[in-house]
């Protein structure tokens, strides 16, 4: 659905300049958008191969366990349906983790392999549990501590103070986390009456 949107979009854009006599705009805004957005993949690309390496070497070495442990009696209370331990916690701690680094990419995968084995448990393959459910708020409202890729993206456009953002970004996901599982709460608690 999205692809139809975005493609919605960009015809009506393609028209619209047509239509003005204004096609030579979109054919710069192509050439030009098209050589920033390959420049910014080149540049974010050794700052995410770096961080997912380092989380590969936090899971080999036992850390992320050691990450899940410590999240544990957080991560039982979320997730009242799921075992101590259920694989799936250590992956939700990895991802957690990793986005409190500000690492979404290297997140992914970790969430990834939390859904999948979520699944497993799923007694219904085409709907999402309830645990799939409050992992996907807790992943996408996630607390970052230090918001690594954005402090990236803004040395790289020649920002005086990159990291002045790290309180709001702080201050931002912890409210939207809470918002959030709250409301998570309030209509688990309602299906269940």
């Amino acid at each position: 659905m999205v692809n139809i949107i975005w493609a919605g979009l960009i015809i009506i854009a393609i028209l619209y300049s047509l239509l003005n006599g204004n096609i030579e705009v979109i054919n710069n805004g192509i050439l030009t958008h098209a050589t920033s957005g390959v420049n910014l993949v080149l540049e974010m690309m050794p700052l995410i191969i770096l961080w997912t390496g380092i989380m590969k070497i936090a899971e080999s070495s036992g850390l992320l366990k050691a990450f899940a442990r410590f999240l544990n009696p957080i991560l039982s209370k979320l997730f009242p349906s799921l075992t101590k331990d259920h694989k799936a916690l250590g992956y939700m701690a990895s991802n957690i983790a990793a986005n409190m680094l500000g690492l979404g990419s290297a997140a992914t995968p970790f969430g990834l392999k939390a859904m999948q084995e979520l699944q497993k448990d799923n007694p219904k393959k085409d709907t999402a549990t309830e645990a799939m459910i409050t992992f996907l708020v807790l992943n996408t409202g996630g607390v970052t501590l230090i918001p690594t890729t954005v402090i990236a993206l803004r040395m790289m456009s020649g920002s005086k103070n990159p990291t002045e953002i790290i309180i709001t970004s702080i201050l931002a996901t912890l409210i939207s986390s809470i918002s959030g599982l709250t409301l998570d709460y309030i209509i688990r608690r309602r299906k269940k009456k």
